[in-house]
Protein backbone atom coordinates (compact mmCIF):
# COMPACT_ATOMS: atom_id res chain seq x y z
CA UNK A 1 0.00 0.00 0.00
CA UNK A 2 2.50 2.22 0.75
CA UNK A 3 4.38 1.84 -1.98
CA UNK A 4 1.35 2.47 -4.66
CA UNK A 5 0.95 5.88 -2.66
CA UNK A 6 4.82 6.65 -3.17
CA UNK A 7 4.32 5.77 -7.13
CA UNK A 8 1.39 8.06 -7.11
CA UNK A 9 3.23 10.89 -5.15
CA UNK A 10 5.77 10.62 -7.54
CA UNK A 11 3.60 10.73 -10.30
CA UNK A 12 2.12 13.86 -9.66
CA UNK A 13 5.53 15.41 -8.77
CA UNK A 14 6.44 14.68 -12.34
CA UNK A 15 3.47 15.72 -13.67
CA UNK A 16 3.66 19.09 -12.15
CA UNK A 17 7.54 19.23 -13.39
CA UNK A 18 6.17 18.81 -16.62
CA UNK A 19 3.35 21.09 -16.58
CA UNK A 20 5.66 23.99 -14.92
CA UNK A 21 7.87 23.68 -17.59
CA UNK A 22 5.50 23.76 -20.24
CA UNK A 23 3.58 26.91 -18.49
CA UNK A 24 7.49 28.57 -18.73
CA UNK A 25 7.79 27.82 -22.34
CA UNK A 26 4.42 28.50 -23.65
CA UNK A 27 4.36 31.40 -20.96
CA UNK A 28 8.11 33.37 -22.28
CA UNK A 29 7.64 35.42 -24.75
CA UNK A 30 8.48 34.86 -28.38
CA UNK A 31 11.90 36.84 -28.64
CA UNK A 32 13.38 35.21 -25.27
CA UNK A 33 12.33 32.18 -26.65
CA UNK A 34 13.96 32.88 -30.03
CA UNK A 35 17.34 34.55 -28.27
CA UNK A 36 17.24 30.86 -26.26
CA UNK A 37 16.54 29.09 -29.68
CA UNK A 38 19.46 30.90 -31.42
CA UNK A 39 21.53 30.55 -28.26
CA UNK A 40 21.07 26.99 -28.84
CA UNK A 41 21.48 26.68 -31.70
CA UNK A 42 25.26 28.92 -31.62
CA UNK A 43 26.52 25.93 -29.22
CA UNK A 44 25.35 23.44 -31.28
CA UNK A 45 27.92 24.72 -34.17
CA UNK A 46 30.65 25.01 -31.94
CA UNK A 47 29.90 21.64 -30.53
CA UNK A 48 29.96 20.03 -34.08
CA UNK A 49 33.24 22.47 -35.26
CA UNK A 50 34.85 20.65 -32.37
CA UNK A 51 33.64 17.19 -32.79
CA UNK A 52 34.72 17.10 -36.63
CA UNK A 53 38.44 18.45 -35.41
CA UNK A 54 38.52 15.62 -33.44
CA UNK A 55 37.22 12.80 -36.17
CA UNK A 56 40.03 14.63 -38.39
CA UNK A 57 42.43 13.91 -35.73
CA UNK A 58 41.53 10.48 -35.15
CA UNK A 59 41.68 10.10 -38.76
CA UNK A 60 44.68 11.90 -39.70
CA UNK A 61 46.59 9.25 -36.29
CA UNK A 62 45.08 5.92 -37.94
CA UNK A 63 46.46 6.75 -41.48
CA UNK A 64 49.39 7.60 -40.42
CA UNK A 65 50.21 5.01 -37.86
Amino acid sequence: MANSAGKTVATLLIGAAVGAAVGYVLGTDKDKRQEQVDKLKGSIDRLKARLGKKASDIEDEIFSA
